[in-house]
C-alpha cells in the first residue's frame, strides 16, 4: 500500500515465511534457479554429459572431471561416486563431498520391468567380473548395481550393455527412473492385465527425452496387473494397479504421490480407470504435472509426494485431466487386497502356458558377476532364455517345462539361491550401506547376511512371513517404514558407553496388505551386536502373545511397549 504523505505506510501483515516466496514452479512462472542443483541443470542438461565422459573424462581421468559433472549430471547416466574406504559413519554428515569421494564409480543398469534375456544376463556378469571387482547387487528397484567402476572403462561398458539392449540411461538423477514392472507380467495364471505394452511406449517416448530429463527430483514408477499387487505401488510417485472395472474389463487403477525417505508417504488413488493403451498417455501427463508444478526451491520438498499433498487428489485429477489430456478419466475401483503375504514370486508356480516359473533368492540382493553368469547357464540349460529381476531383490527363471524343474531347482541351489527359503532368507532386505554408499552410516550388506544366518539357526521354526529391512541410513533406500521389522542405521552409545554402529528400530509397517508405516517405540535402538538377540526376542513374544491368524504388524499395533522392546 502507498503512504500518505506525512504518514507511515500501513503494514502488511507478516505471513508466516514459506511458500509464498514461491516454490520454483515452471507453471507459474518462476524459472530463476532457487538452489545449485537446479542451476547446473539450468547450464547444462544431464543428458549431455555422455559426450564429455566418453570424448574428455575416459581419456584424462578422474580428476579431469567437472565438479557440476561429477556429483550431478554423471547420474543422469546411472553414476554415482563411491565412498571413499576406511571412512567411518561418524563422518558421513561432516566431511565435504570430496572428501567422501571415491575415485571409482557405482553404476546402476537400467532394468524396467526386470525383464533379462540370458544373454543380457550373462553380459551384465561378464562386465562385473572384467570392470567391477565382481559386484552386482540385485537392487529393490529391480536394477542391477556395479562398484569399483573407472571413469576409463565407461565408455566399453556402456557398448557391451547397448550391443545387447540394455541401458543406464536415466538410471538416477533428476529423471524418469526405471519403471517397475510385474516379473511375471504375461505369463502368470491369474493377472489381471499385462502392462508390459506401455512400459515399452513409456521407455520410447519418455526415457532420454529432454522433454522430461530435468525434473524437480527423481520420478519412481510402477506398474503391475499382478493381484499379487508385486512392485510396491503404494510408495512410487506414479503407479498403475490391475484392476477389473465392472463394465469396462481389465485395466489399471491410477496411484500418485507415494515416497518413502525422511518424510513418507503412502501414494494416493485419483479413482480414475485407465486402459492398457492410455497408460502412456497418462504417464506423460503425471510426469509433465511434476515437470512443470514441482516445487523446486528446496530439494526436501522437490519429490512428487509434496505437490500431491497439498493440492489433494481431486485437484490434481483435475489439472490432470483439463491441463494435460483434455479429456475425462474414467471412475474406476480400488485394487482388490492379495490373497496371499509374499509376492515375491518365489517358489515353483504354473504359468498360463503350463510351463512353470522358478522364483529364489539370494542373500540380500547380493550376487556377483561370476553367479549371474552362472544363473544364465542354468536357465539355458533348463530351457529358458528369460530371466526375471523383482521389487524384492530376488530373481525369477520363466519358461521352464514341468520334466525341469527338479534340476533347474537343483542348480539354483548348488549356487545358494534358495527356491524354498526360510522366511528370514525370503524376507531380509539390505541397502549399500557403509561399503559403498556416502550417505550411510552403518554396514548393511553383511550385516543382513549375518542376521539371516542366526536365525535361521536360533528359531528354525519360524515359519510365518516376516519382512526385515535394513537400511544404512535415514534415506529408506531399503523401505524401513514398510516392513516387519524395519532398522535405521544410527550410531549408538553400547552398555559402556561407546560409540558404535546401531539401529533405530520400527516395526509392523506393511503393504498391500493394509499398508502402513512401523511403529516408532520411544527409545528403542539396539547396537549392532544386539541385533540377533533383540530380533529373536520379539519374533518369540509374537509367537507367545499373537492371537489365530495374527499377522506380526497388527500384533505390533496392539502390544505393550514391553513385548517390543
Amino acid at each position: 500500500m502507498a503512504a500518505t504523505p506525512g504518514k507511515p505506510a500501513t503494514a502488511t501483515p507478516r505471513r508466516k515465511a514459506g511458500r509464498h516466496r514461491g516454490e520454483g514452479q515452471w507453471a507459474v512462472g518462476h524459472f530463476t534457479p532457487l538452489n545449485g542443483n537446479e542451476q547446473f541443470k539450468k547450464d547444462d542438461d544431464g543428458l549431455n554429459v555422455r559426450t564429455r565422459i566418453e570424448t574428455i573424462y575416459s581419456k584424462r581421468g578422474f580428476d579431469s572431471i567437472d565438479p557440476n559433472d561429477l556429483r550431478g549430471r554423471m547420474r543422469w547416466w546411472g553414476l554415482y561416486t563411491q565412498r571413499r574406504p576406511g571412512i567411518d559413519g561418524g563422518k558421513t554428515a561432516i566431511l565435504e563431498p570430496e572428501e567422501l569421494d571415491d575415485e571409482y564409480f557405482m553404476l546402476r543398469v537400467r532394468i524396467d520391468g526386470g525383464r533379462l534375456t540370458t544373454e543380457q544376463l550373462r553380459v551384465i556378469g561378464e562386465i562385473s567380473q572384467e570392470f567391477a571387482r565382481g559386484t552386482a547387487d540385485i537392487t529393490d528397484r529391480q536394477n542391477v548395481q556395479y562398484h569399483w567402476i573407472r571413469i576409463e572403462d565407461v565408455p566399453e561398458i556402456w557398448e557391451r550393455l547397448e550391443a545387447v539392449g540394455l541401458s543406464t540411461t536415466e538410471a538416477c538423477g533428476d529423471t524418469p527412473r526405471v519403471i517397475l514392472g510385474s516379473p511375471v507380467a504375461g505369463i502368470a495364471e491369474d493377472e489381471i492385465v499385462d502392462g508390459t505394452p506401455a512400459i515399452d511406449e513409456i521407455q520410447r517416448r519418455i526415457v532420454g527425452n529432454k522433454a522430461f530429463s530435468n525434473l524437480p527430483r527423481k520420478f519412481k514408477s510402477a506398474i503391475s496387473g499382478s493381484p499379487l499387487l508385486d512392485v510396491a505401488h503404494e510408495i512410487n510417485d506414479i503407479a498403475f494397479v490391475g484392476v477389473n472395472h465392472p463394465e469396462h474389463g481389465p485395466g489399471f487403477d491410477l496411484w500418485v504421490g507415494g515416497g518413502l525417505s525422511t518424510n513418507p508417504k503412502i501414494g494416493v488413488r485419483l479413482g480414475a480407470w485407465v486402459p492398457l493403451d492410455d497408460v502412456p498417455d497418462v504417464y506423460e501427463g503425471v510426469i509433465s504435472i511434476f515437470r512443470d508444478y514441482g516445487y523446486r526451491r528446496l530439494r526436501t520438498r522437490a519429490r512428487l509426494k509434496f505437490l500431491v499433498a497439498d493440492w489433494g487428489a481431486e485437484k490434481f485429477r483435475r489439472v490432470l485431466e483439463d491441463e494435460y489430456l483434455g479429456r475425462p478419466l474414467t471412475d474406476g475401483p480400488a485394487p482388490e487386497q492379495p490373497v496371499q503375504r509374499w509376492r515375491d514370486h518365489v517358489g515353483v508356480h504354473r504359468q498360463k502356458d503350463g510351463r512353470f516359473y522358478v522364483g529364489f533368492a539370494p542373500r540380500v540382493g547380493r550376487v556377483d558377476g561370476a553367479t549371474l553368469t552362472k544363473i544364465a547357464e542354468v536357465a539355458e540349460a533348463h530351457g529358458s532364455g528369460r530371466v526375471r529381476t523383482t521389487a524384492e531383490q530376488k530373481m525369477i527363471v520363466l519358461d521352464v517345462e514341468e520334466s525341469q524343474v527338479e534340476s533347474l531347482v537343483s542348480g539354483l541351489e548348488s549356487l545358494d539361491l534358495r527356491v524354498t527359503p526360510s522366511p528370514f532368507r525370503r524376507g531380509t532386505m539390505a541397502c549399500t550401506g557403509i561399503e559403498f554408499c556416502k550417505l550411510a552410516i552403518v554396514e548393511t550388506k553383511a550385516r543382513g547376511a549375518s542376521l539371516i544366518e542366526e536365525l535361521e539357526r536360533r528359531i528354525p521354526e519360524f515359519d510365518e512371513p516376516i519382512t526385515i529391512n535394513i537400511n544404512g541410513c535415514p534415506n529408506a533406500c531399503a523401505r524401513i517404514q514398510v516392513a516387519d521389522i524395519g532398522l535405521k542405521g544410527q550410531l549408538v552409545l553400547d552398555e559402556n558407553g561407546e560409540q558404535v554402529e546401531g539401529f533405530q528400530v520400527h516395526l509392523g509397517g506393511a503393504l498391500g496388505l493394509e499398508a502402513g508405516f512401523g511403529r516408532k517405540v520411544r527409545g528403542l535402538k539396539v547396537t549392532a551386536a544386539e541385533l540377533p538377540d533383540y530380533v529373536e526376542r520379539v519374533l518369540g513374544r509374537f509367537q507367545v502373545e499373537r492371537e489365530d491368524g495374527e499377522r506380526f504388524a497388527a500384533w505390533v499395533a496392539r502390544a505393550g511397549e514391553e513385548s517390543l522392546s
